[in-house]
C-alpha cells in the first residue's frame, strides 16, 4: 500500500513481517464513512477511509484527538456507538468478507477470535463484579473452548503475558491490580483465542512511561511470537516511532498521509506531519525546556467548509487549498499525501 492510493498491493514490512508482492492484505477498509443521522441528514464525521493490512504488520495510526481514528477502529467490529453514531458507507473485509453486512451469529464468530480489540482504559472494559479468571474463561468458552480446557488456557495466557504470579491474578477482582496488570491482563484476554489480528486502541495512554514501554515490549514480543497483525491507534508518534512498520495519519475524520515509519520520520510531507513531529522532544534541548505546539484548533470533522481542514493551521498553505481539498496524492517519501504540495 505504501506508494500507492490504493488499499491493496505489495508491501515490504519489517520485524520478521512477510514480504510478498503478491500478498493481498488480511484486512480491509473502504471508503468508510462514519457519522451521525440529524434531521439535516447525514454529518460525516470520518469521511472515507480507505485502509489495508496485510498478516504479520504492524501498522499505527496517529492523530490528534477527535481526528476519527478511534471511530474508524471500532468500526471493525461494528462496535460504535449506535445511536447516535453509525457506518454511513464503506466496506470493512476480513480474508475477503465483508464484516459490514455480516450476520450477528457469523460476525461473533470473528470477534475476538479473527480479529481483538484492547482498550485505552481496562477498568471499563472489564467487569468489577467477577474474577479476571472468569472473565477470561467466559471469552473462551464462547468460542466454543471446553470449560476444562479454557481454565488451562487462561493460566497460560496470564503467564504468556508476563505475569509473574499467573494463580493470584486469576483470582483477583479487577480492583485488586494495578494500571499495568490489568492492561496486561486485558492483552491476554484478547489473545486467549488467539486472533490473526489484534488492534489496540491507546492501550498505554493512561499508564506512566516505565510501564508503557513494558506494554509496548510485551505486544512486540507477542507479535513477533504468534504472527499477528497488530493496528496501534495512538495520538502519540513517540510510540510509533519504536513500534510499527507503518503509519496512517489522520486529520479532520480522514487520512492525511501514509508512509512507512522510516520515510515518514526522515521525510514527513503532510504540513500536519510535519508539526506532529516538532512537537516530540528533541535531543539536545536544554532540560524543562518547552515543548513545541501546534497552533489553533482541530476543525469539527462535522462543520467542514470547502478547501483543505489543516490551512488555517498550515504555514504554507496558498490558494487552491482554500478551494479545493485534495486526495491522497503521490508523495516525496514514497507514500501518499492529502497535500498539493506533496510531490514537492
Amino acid at each position: 500500500m505504501t506508494g500507492g492510493t490504493g488499499v491493496t498491493g505489495g508491501t515490504g514490512v519489517t520485524g520478521g513481517a512477510v514480504h510478498a508482492e503478491e500478498e493481498q492484505p488480511l484486512l480491509v477498509l473502504r471508503d468508510v464513512r462514519i457519522g451521525l443521522h440529524e434531521r439535516r441528514g447525514p454529518v460525516e464525521i470520518v469521511r472515507g477511509v480507505d485502509l489495508g493490512v496485510m498478516a504479520h504488520e504492524k501498522v499505527g495510526i496517529v492523530g490528534e484527538s477527535g481526528s476519527g481514528k478511534s471511530l474508524t477502529v471500532l468500526s471493525v467490529l461494528r462496535l460504535l456507538p449506535d445511536p447516535p453514531i453509525r457506518l454511513l458507507g464503506g466496506t470493512v473485509e476480513y480474508a475477503g468478507r465483508d464484516l459490514t453486512t455480516m450476520d450477528e451469529r457469523a460476525l461473533a464468530s470473528v470477534r475476538g477470535a479473527q480479529i481483538s480489540m484492547i482498550y485505552q482504559d481496562p477498568m471499563t472494559s472489564l467487569n468489577p463484579l467477577l474474577r479476571v479468571s472468569t472473565q477470561i474463561v467466559e471469552t473462551l468458552t464462547a468460542h466454543t473452548t471446553p470449560k476444562h480446557d479454557a481454565r488451562r488456557r487462561c493460566s497460560e495466557v496470564l503467564h504468556q503475558v508476563g505475569l509473574t504470579d499467573p494463580d493470584r491474578v486469576a483470582h483477583a477482582f479487577p480492583h485488586e491490580l494495578s494500571g499495568g496488570m490489568l492492561q496486561r491482563v486485558m492483552i491476554a484476554m484478547a489473545l486467549a483465542v488467539s486472533p490473526r489480528i489484534l488492534i489496540a486502541d491507546e492501550p498505554t495512554t493512561a499508564l506512566d512511561v516505565t510501564i508503557q514501554r513494558q506494554i509496548l515490549d510485551l505486544v512486540g514480543e507477542l507479535h513477533e511470537t504468534t504472527g499477528m497483525a497488530v493496528v496501534w491507534v495512538t495520538h502519540d508518534l513517540g510510540v510509533i516511532a519504536q513500534f510499527v512498520d507503518r503509519v496512517v495519519v489522520m486529520y479532520a475524520g480522514r487520512i492525511v498521509e501514509r508512509a512507512t515509519t522510516e520515510e515518514l520520520f526522515v521525510r514527513p510531507v503532510h504540513p500536519y506531519t510535519v508539526a506532529l513531529l516538532g512537537t516530540l522532544p528533541r535531543e539536545g534541548a536544554a532540560h524543562r525546556s518547552p515543548l513545541t505546539q501546534i497552533g489553533g484548533q482541530p476543525p469539527d470533522p462535522s462543520r467542514l467548509g470547502k478547501g483543505c481542514p489543516y490551512r488555517q493551521r498550515c504555514p504554507v498553505a496558498f490558494d487552491r487549498c482554500s478551494e479545493e481539498e485534495p486526495p491522497l496524492l503521490p508523495a516525496a517519501n514514497g507514500g501518499v499525501a492529502a497535500c498539493w504540495r506533496a510531490e514537492e
